[in-house]
C-alpha cells in the first residue's frame, strides 16, 4: 500500500473537514472531483502551506529524480523516511496532505486476486500524509510526492501488511506547518494516525484493477 485510492468529493467537502478556520488560498470550485480509481503516474491534488496559507495544487503521483535508474516510488516508509538520504530532505521541507476517501487493496483468494475497499467507520474523509518535492506548485514532473505508509495491525493485517498514514484532523494541520521540524513529523505520525479500528472494508469489483475504469460502480459491495 498505497497504489489505488479514491478522490471523488468537492474540494469544499475536504477542506471542511480539516478545517474551516485555517486561512487558505484556494478557489471555489462545487463540482465533484469524481476520481474513484487514483492510479500512480497520475496528477493528483495535494494540499500544502505555503507563506502561513494553505494551496491545494495537482502534482504527480511518483518520485523519481534523475538519477533513479528505477520506477518511480509512490509510497515511503515512515518508520524510515525521516533518517533516509532520499527521503530526509522530504520529510523536514515537503510534507502534504492526500485527500482520500478509501483506498484499494489485493487480496489473493482461490488464486483470484480479489481488490477490497477500505474507508472509515464514520464515513469521513481520509486525511493521508504525504511528502514531496517542492515547489508543488511547478508540478516537478516527475519528481513529485509520495504517500507515507505504516506496518497494519489488527484487523487490517487480514488485508495488507502495511497501510497510509491517515491523520485526524488536528494532525493533519499540525503536519502541515512549514516550520514542524523532522522530529516533531515523527512525533505527529505516532501519535495523530488513525488506528485499525476506524476502518472497515468490503470486497469490490476487480474492475478497478483497470485505472481506465472510473465510476462510483468501483466501490458498491460485490459479493465474494
Amino acid at each position: 500500500m498505497c497504489g489505488r485510492f479514491t478522490q471523488y468529493n468537492t474540494r469544499g467537502e475536504y477542506l471542511a473537514f480539516i478545517g474551516e478556520e485555517a486561512d487558505r488560498d484556494i478557489p471555489y470550485d462545487p463540482e465533484p472531483i469524481g476520481r474513484y480509481n487514483v492510479a500512480p503516474g497520475s496528477r493528483v491534488l495535494l494540499l500544502s502551506e505555503r507563506s502561513a496559507q494553505l494551496h491545494l495544487d495537482p502534482v504527480h503521483w511518483g518520485y523519481a529524480p534523475e538519477w533513479w535508474n528505477k520506477p518511480a516510488l509512490i509510497n515511503a516508509r515512515s518508520e524510515t523516511a525521516a533518517s533516509s538520504r532520499m527521503f530526509r530532505p522530504l520529510w523536514e521541507h515537503g510534507r502534504a496532505i492526500v485527500f482520500a476517501d478509501g483506498w484499494y487493496e489485493w487480496v489473493q483468494q482461490n488464486g483470484v486476486k480479489q481488490p477490497f475497499f477500505i474507508f472509515r467507520r464514520d464515513g469521513k474523509p481520509l486525511l493521508f500524509a504525504a511528502i514531496g518535492k517542492r515547489p508543488f506548485e511547478n508540478g516537478n514532473g516527475q519528481e513529485g510526492f509520495l504517500i507515507v505508509t505504516a506496518a497494519a495491525d489488527e484487523g487490517l493485517l487480514d488485508i495488507h501488511d502495511r497501510r497510509p498514514v491517515v491523520f485526524s484532523p488536528t494532525a493533519a494541520r499540525s503536519w502541515l506547518t512549514e516550520s514542524l521540524t523532522g522530529k516533531e513529523a515523527e512525533d505527529i505520525v505516532r501519535d495523530g494516525s488513525l488506528s485499525a479500528d476506524d476502518f472497515i472494508w468490503h470486497s469490490v469489483s476487480r474492475a478497478v484493477g483497470n485505472p481506465k475504469n472510473q465510476g462510483p460502480e468501483l466501490i458498491v459491495p460485490q459479493p465474494q
